[in-house]
């Protein structure tokens, strides 16, 4: 989807993964937790662009793709292990901006606490105007009183984002 592009024609497709709108042959790995990705040397000529990508899962904030690298071979391949096709790849995510800059997109109070939705999703939960962290923990407790369910009909549990949607919803049919 980032790159417009095509899926190779066969599964372990030699060298690489995708070929983008643009026709670049694309070497696309994808780690959760893995520190180091390591590129074949016997089909990288085969390449014309690397791509890492990181699968977060938050129970918090949910699922997040994030893209550590996207880089043309030759950018990519200076920043590689000198003389090996390997990428450490940094700890972390990068730092997140304050969320004061955005708008709330929906809020609703329960019993001198107010929850909020941002338009990125965040849900907060303040007191007296200061931020609960984490939210989840006053969540459940809300959720309970006012009849929100916690979990899914599948059994897996809400995160914080869904079950504030959902608290917040209730609050306002209350209301």
């Amino acid at each position: 989807m980032i790159t417009r592009g095509q899926m190779a024609l066969s599964t372990n497709q030699h060298g690489y993964d995708v070929i983008s709108a643009e026709n670049e042959r694309i070497s696309v790995k994808t780690v959760t937790s893995s520190a180091l990705v390591n590129f074949n040397p016997n089909t990288f000529d085969q390449v014309d662009r690397v791509m890492i990508l990181r699968l977060n899962v938050d129970p918090e904030d949910g699922v997040s793709i994030e893209a550590i690298l996207d880089k043309p071979v030759d950018e990519a391949r200076s920043l590689f292990q000198a003389n090996k096709l390997s990428f450490y790849i940094p700890n972390g995510s990068k730092p997140r901006k304050s969320i004061d800059n955005l708008q709330i997109s929906q809020s609703a109070n329960f019993e001198g606490k107010e929850i909020r939705q941002y338009e990125n999703g965040t849900i907060n939960v303040l007191i007296d105007g200061v931020v609960q962290a984490p939210a989840k923990p006053y969540l459940r407790e809300i959720a309970s009183r006012i009849g929100v369910d916690l979990a899914f009909d599948s059994g897996a549990e809400k995160n914080t984002r869904h079950l504030g949607v959902g608290i917040i919803k209730q609050l306002k049919q209350m209301a």
